[in-house]
């Protein structure tokens, strides 16, 4: 018997002979060429299933019976001299063995017992690593008496194994050292995996799985990253206060490590499937139809949808020669009165996009939208970087509700994230640098809770003009009264609600005269255009395979309106529009040609674009009293009419002071009452400059600046 299984080991050795002679002679030899830098074989799963019926089988064992191929593996390299020559034998144990390619991934929550010794893979985003550390694998021990050292002792996962047994040379039962020079160590890192977010019913909290990644595998993940990771499933008995337990713990042995960068990947596009994108992108109500199939349960918004509709395709990330990262992400806030389905519009979106994050600012911590510096048990009580929301988000749509709830150092938080695209961390002795390649919206209510129709709407946004500024888009939702719309979006919220409700009831019993195709006929205005796995996959299609130019038309059009925004001011008139703003057109413009799938920028587009900032512009940074467009008021809260008049109030204080400095407020209102501005506005701006601590009023009436 033992020499019939004797006889099947070397039959698998030497099938693993012929395969690796086939298919992987230029990688062995690169290998025995560049030893030890380059110490793993990589085989691709997909390549053995191909090479017949015993490449099949080989497959076979390799999810049963992991150890034993890699021993076979390393037996058939070994014996046959397909790396290194006789002298160097030795070297082939120091060599990897590594798998990829494996046909089916598990998530973490499916991982069963059956599954303890076997070969899986795992896909996921990476929570946690730990800094790299040697592991001890091979003691050699010297005794303390006669000095005589000890062969080489294995050493397992976890407990340090000493000689139990007395020195062979002196026989005493002394104590036995380390000899660290003689020992083998090898490099290890822990990784905790978490499940990807796409896919997780509402409510159910991601699982974890902790990883063991060791020699040429370490310092390759960081946190933030999706990775495919195969290995061996292992389990680790607990003990709590020396006491064993019946509980296992498991983890994952990596065997090789997969990098799942590509945005959308996960979204499979059959041909069926493109032919469905391609006839879809002839349609002419191709714009309207992306724009009524986000959140189609809420009435009108029609311009705001269309913009998010842009947002999902985004523009095109460009990295430039000097080394600079121009962003293709589009940033966009909602600013709207209560009740006007700011949320649900969010969170329909997250829905659409394959990678989306959804996150409320009341319940937001700038740790947990970044990154955040952890001490536990994980990393052995050192510190480690656990990512966060904007972090997980990477390639996709982060939504933040309630932003103007965030506290103002959480908020700070965004600004790097925003334009830049990466998060900086220097924590708890750790630097790194984590990306967060995502489309930013948000979501506020105005600072009184409704919006005021007197007061400036700069000044009602309760968010700081830094933070203001880097949004491409900024919209303003108000909720007032108009009894026609008033009617069509009621009778539209009670449509939706008898829908369900008749679906709910058809679900007990059965109503007359109601059937499947009454239900559909009424369930229409509710029901998108576009069914969102088409919508998912037409994206994905288009992320993928369309990267267009900007034709001389648009150019010409987009610089045109740019000037035409600029061409407000003079000395006395406000800023106008910036260079950001120029960029925020070029996005759009590009997301624009992306949902024809077309290869260029038409004026079309530029025209789209064009109409759908304007509209934002002139809800947030237009001046009625200078009839202007003021980025001022965006940029800095300040709008420049404000600003002349503060510096008005310091000349004439200065011009007008004693010898102490001391003028009289009755004095500065009468001159600037006369130069035509208005007792109030000077009252109000006389109490920002006391506010700031710009002047003080050491006696009332008098003020003094400071």
């Amino acid at each position: 018997m033992a020499e019939e299984n004797s006889a099947n080991v070397t039959d698998k050795a030497g099938d693993w002979t012929r395969f690796l002679k086939k298919h992987y002679k230029a990688e062995l030899s690169e290998i025995a060429r560049e030893f030890p830098h380059k110490r793993s074989v990589v085989i691709d799963y997909r390549q053995l299933e191909k090479w017949g019926k015993k490449g099949l089988s080989l497959a076979d064992e390799i999810l049963k019976n992991p150890g034993k191929v890699i021993g076979d593996v390393r037996d058939a390299i070994k014996n046959n001299n397909l790396i290194f020559t006789k002298d160097e034998e030795e070297k082939a144990d120091e060599v990897n063995i590594r798998f990829i390619g494996l046909p089916k991934k598990i998530a973490a929550r499916e991982i069963r017992a059956n599954h303890i010794n076997t070969f899986i893979s795992i896909e996921g985003i990476v929570r946690k690593v730990t800094e790299v550390r040697p592991r001890l694998t091979s003691a050699v021990f010297r005794c303390l008496t006669c000095g005589t050292m000890t062969p080489p002792y294995k050493q397992g996962y976890g407990k340090f194994q000493e000689p139990y047994r007395p020195c062979e040379q002196c026989e005493r039962a002394t104590k036995m050292e380390l000899v660290p020079s003689l020992s083998k160590f090898l490099d290890v890192q822990k990784v905790r995996m978490q499940e990807s977010p796409e896919g997780l019913r509402g409510g159910e909290q991601p699982e974890t799985i902790d990883v063991d990644i060791t020699d040429d595998l370490v310092a390759i993940a960081a946190p933030g990253d999706r990775i495919v990771i195969n290995g061996i499933l292992r389990s680790i008995q607990r003990v709590t206060h020396g006491n064993k337990s019946s509980l296992f713990d498991i983890y994952l042995e990596a065997n090789s490590l997969e990098m799942s960068e590509k945005e959308f990947e996960e979204v499979a596009i059959s041909e069926e499937d493109e032919e469905h994108i391609m006839e879809l992108s002839r349609d002419s109500d191709l714009y309207y139809k992306f724009a009524h199939s986000i959140a189609p349960s809420i009435y009108g918004n029609d311009e705001v949808k269309e913009a998010i509709s842009l947002i999902l395709f985004g523009g095109i990330m460009k990295e430039l020669p000097d080394g600079s990262h121009l962003r293709g992400d589009i940033h966009m806030l909602l600013v709207g009165d209560p009740g006007i389905a700011k949320s649900q519009m969010l969170r329909y979106v997250i829905r659409l996009s394959p990678r989306g994050i959804y996150t409320s600012g009341k319940s937001s911590t700038s740790a947990g939208l970044t990154a955040t510096a952890v001490k536990d048990e994980f990393g052995d009580g050192r510190w480690t970087l656990e990512a966060g929301a904007l972090v997980l988000a990477d390639m996709g749509i982060a939504a933040v509700d309630e932003m103007d709830k965030m506290a103002k150092d959480d908020r700070s938080a965004l600004h790097e994230a925003m334009e830049q695209q990466s998060i900086s961390i220097a924590k708890a002795g750790i630097t790194a640098t984590l990306r967060s390649r995502c489309a930013l919206l948000g979501a506020a209510n105005p600072k009184m809770g409704r919006f005021d129709e007197f007061a400036p709407m700069s000044e009602q946004i309760n968010m700081p003009p830094s933070l203001l500024s880097r949004f491409d888009l900024i919209f303003v939702m108000k909720d007032k009264p108009n009894n026609t719309l008033d009617r069509a979006i009621g009778e539209h919220i009670l449509k939706a609600h008898e829908v369900g409700e008749l679906i709910e009831h058809t679900k007990k019993e059965a109503i007359e005269g109601v059937d499947a195709e009454y239900i559909e006929r009424a369930l229409a205005p509710v029901t998108p255009d576009i069914d969102p796995a088409l919508f998912r996959k037409y994206i994905a299609y288009s992320k993928r395979n369309c990267f267009p130019l900007l034709s001389k038309e648009a150019k010409e059009k987009l610089i045109d309106y740019y000037l035409s925004l600029r061409g407000f001011a003079d000395d006395n008139k406000p800023v106008p529009v910036t260079a950001r703003q120029l960029e925020a057109l070029v996005r759009l413009s590009e997301a624009s040609a992306r949902v024809r799938l077309s290869k260029k920028i038409e004026t079309e587009d530029a025209e789209r674009v064009i109409r759908i900032v304007d509209r934002c512009l002139r809800d947030v940074a237009y001046d009625p009293n200078t009839e202007s467009f003021d980025i001022d008021k965006l940029v800095t809260g300040i709008p420049k009419q404000r600003r002349d008049i503060i510096r008005e109030i310091k000349e004439t204080i200065r011009n007008n002071a004693d010898d102490n400095g001391y003028t009289r407020i009755e004095e500065v209102q009468e001159i600037l009452q006369q130069k035509g501005h208005s007792k109030d506005d000077i009252r109000k701006r006389l109490d920002d400059l006391l506010r700031s601590g710009e002047a003080m009023e050491p006696r009332h009436g008098i003020i003094k600046l400071i």
